[in-house]
């Protein structure tokens, strides 16, 4: 048995979510064969895979048809998040992907869906960082339990970190009472600055907070960098949908690729009588994703740890993470990351060697 021969087995699996067999997509690493037995990586496009386990299983079954017994096979499953570029537009060269997390309105948990979805692709092994873009209303240094300003190093900012998070904002830099009341090009300079002028170093993924609507941040952040995705964060309600077909038809117009809806407060469960109840309506975030043609990521209960941890500053991902909403954040932070994999792919597929 060779090399060639295990590539050649491989070369049958396909990496579901992209359509693209592994060995194409330069996945497969590190064979060393030694007599009946096998070792090898399979390094996949984020390490917060959701189909891990369905890819590991089929490239046993692959292997297994060509003479190694599954007990023989050993394979490493991890990620490297490739860096999103678009012609003609310059990226980050330490940031290998930036998604945007938006809402029509406010009140919808924003960044409450922000910061435990950089927290839970943290905990998935990546590293994260957490950009808050609302500049006139920052709640990021709050919910992430530190408050005090950053330090400078040669004229750049250096970013907050807690929780694995390293992290910047307005929230920061100006006492919690002084209102920022800026106009439009001055708000561009700062989410500019807080781009290109933080030592971020090295990250798989910044996390852009956007304000709720559709304003001058979010135009900013969409001319500014390559932007691997978008994300929605709704409540069911009416009003909150009809202002988040506003945003989808932002990031369409902007020519951002769209990851997915999120319906926030999407119902609760009394704790005493396990009674659900549709405070804010059902379905409607779900529905609008399927009339927009967009993914729906999941619906994100009530819960008062959640708002508990966002006052606290201890974030219910980072304190309690395998409480079951920290598990629904996780999940929805998994099909992001999946759905953000696949928009960079298929950017850079020309230049990938089949």
């Amino acid at each position: 048995m060779n090399e060639g021969k295990v590539k050649q087995a491989l070369s049958k699996v396909n990496d579901p979510e992209l359509q693209k067999d592994l060995v194409s997509l330069n996945m497969i690493r590190d064979i060393k064969i030694d007599g009946d037995r096998l070792s090898l990586t399979v390094v996949l496009t984020t390490p917060a895979c959701p189909l891990k386990s369905v890819i590991e299983d089929e490239c046993k079954k692959a292997l297994n048809e060509i003479g190694f017994k599954s007990e023989n096979i050993k394979i490493d499953m991890t990620g490297e998040v490739r860096q999103h570029g678009i012609q003609g537009k310059e990226g980050l060269k330490d940031i290998n992907q930036i998604i945007a997390i938006s809402s029509g309105k406010g009140g919808v948990g924003k960044t409450t869906v922000s910061v435990n979805i950089a927290i839970a692709l943290s905990q998935t092994g990546a590293k994260v960082g957490l950009l808050d873009a609302d500049i006139t209303g920052p709640n990021v240094p709050i919910m992430m339990g530190d408050q005090e300003p950053p330090q400078i190093e040669n004229a750049k900012i250096i970013p907050k970190e807690n929780y694995g998070i390293k992290y910047i904002s307005m929230g920061v830099l100006v006492p919690p009472d002084k209102p920022v009341v800026w106009r439009g090009p001055m708000l561009d300079g700062v989410i500019r600055q807080f781009l290109r002028d933080v030592l971020w170093r090295e990250l798989d993924y910044l996390i852009v907070d956007l304000p709720p609507g559709t304003g001058d941040a979010q135009l900013t952040i969409c001319q500014a960098v390559p932007l691997a995705g978008g994300v929605i964060v709704t409540t069911p309600q009416d009003v909150a949908l009809l202002d988040s077909r506003k945003s989808v038809n932002m990031f369409k117009q902007m020519k951002v690729p769209l990851l997915g809806v999120v319906e926030n407060m999407s119902y609760f469960i009394c704790p005493k009588c396990s009674e659900k109840s549709d405070i804010f309506s059902y379905g409607g975030g779900e529905n609008a994703a399927k009339e927009l043609s967009v993914p729906f990521l999941g619906r994100i209960p009530i819960e008062i740890d959640v708002r508990i941890g966002g006052d606290s500053g201890k974030p219910i991902c980072a304190v309690k993470p395998d409480h079951q909403i920290s598990k629904v954040f996780k999940d929805i932070a998994s099909q992001i990351a999946a759905s953000a994999s696949v928009s960079t792919i298929n950017t850079l597929r020309p230049t990938i060697a089949i």
